[in-house]
């Protein structure tokens, strides 16, 4: 019962405390930014090394180790993210008005770089474990970004429930891509699959036999699905998932004036102060959590946010 109960628990408790650290260190002022991403950077590199380490063993504890490299990778990304420095080249508002093919090339325009970023270090990932034993790294990282990006696909979309109570201010321009509505065409397919999915890895742990690797794997996949699909619930159900985390976001008046807030050095310029806030239809992309997931994943992970 423990070697079931382990992974479950590790996964749960590596997304929650992972996605308050990144929402923590993101509430920070701008001038800490510099320090948090080069402490991300070296995280990121260990997780590199421990996947590279661990790439051609088959046992539970590197399947452990494989997950958490993911993380750790993944958490690079939501950190940029979030503090503004990987997103996009356009970082304004929506246009009144704009909709259809406009509205969904301008909010690409937000997030294109970030997203990017993901895929070339997916495909870095990918070519570096090629043919191992242990794929239990790459597979999260897979995950992370599938369910990351249909929740940024629903909440374009729209759905009821945005969660942006958490969305930072230096990215209040991304609101304005939203869209708040009932439901929409891909919710029930996003959560189809990844319930789908979920079960699957599950089930293929549980009938592993005597494998203790892939009975850890699959249950640590499958417990982080299930997190990104009960975090995709939460854009419906009328169960706000801010409460989980707004322990570890300060009050606003605590942060410093935009204007008091000293820009990075060498890293590169951020987005200038804050966007007007805009209404009407919206959307994000990290997250939180990500979640973002949402997932760091919301590593140090979105969460899967």
């Amino acid at each position: 019962m423990l070697e079931v109960l382990a992974p479950v628990v590790f996964a749960v408790l590596l997304w929650w405390s992972s996605t308050a650290a990144l929402l923590m260190l993101d509430r920070l002022p701008r001038s800490t930014y510099g320090a948090s991403l080069a402490a991300g950077t070296v995280l990121a590199g260990i997780g590199v090394v421990s996947i590279l380490m661990t790439a051609d063993e088959r046992t539970e504890t590197s399947a452990y180790v494989g997950f958490v490299g993911a993380i750790l990778v993944w958490a690079w990304h939501e950190m940029s993210f979030l503090f503004g420095l990987v997103t996009g080249p356009r970082r304004e508002a929506c246009p009144p008005g704009a909709s259809g093919w406009q509205r969904f090339r301008l909010a690409t325009a937000t997030l294109i770089t970030h997203e990017i970023a993901i895929l070339l270090t997916a495909i870095a990932l990918l070519a570096l474990t090629w043919g191992a034993e242990n794929a239990t790294a790459m597979t999260t990282f897979a995950v992370l970004w599938v369910m990351r990006l249909s929740a940024k696909l629903n909440i374009f979309l729209g759905v009821p429930n945005l969660s942006d109570d958490l969305m930072p201010a230096h990215l209040d321009y991304l609101k304005s891509y939203f869209a708040r509505r009932p439901m929409n065409a891909l919710f029930p397919v996003s959560v189809t699959f990844g319930t789908l999915a979920a079960c699957w890895f599950a089930l293929t742990g549980l009938t592993a036999g005597d494998d203790p690797h892939m009975l850890t794997a699959g249950l640590l996949i499958a417990t982080l699905l299930a997190l990104a699909v009960l975090e995709h619930w939460f854009l419906v159900l009328p169960v706000p998932d801010a409460a989980l985390w707004m322990w570890a976001v300060p009050d606003e008046e605590a942060r410093p004036p935009a204007s008091e807030e000293r820009a990075l050095p060498v890293i590169g310029p951020l987005a200038s102060g804050r966007s007007r806030r805009a209404s009407g239809t919206e959307f994000d992309a990290d997250q939180r959590h990500e979640t973002t997931t949402t997932v760091l994943s919301a590593a140090l992970v979105g969460a899967t946010r």
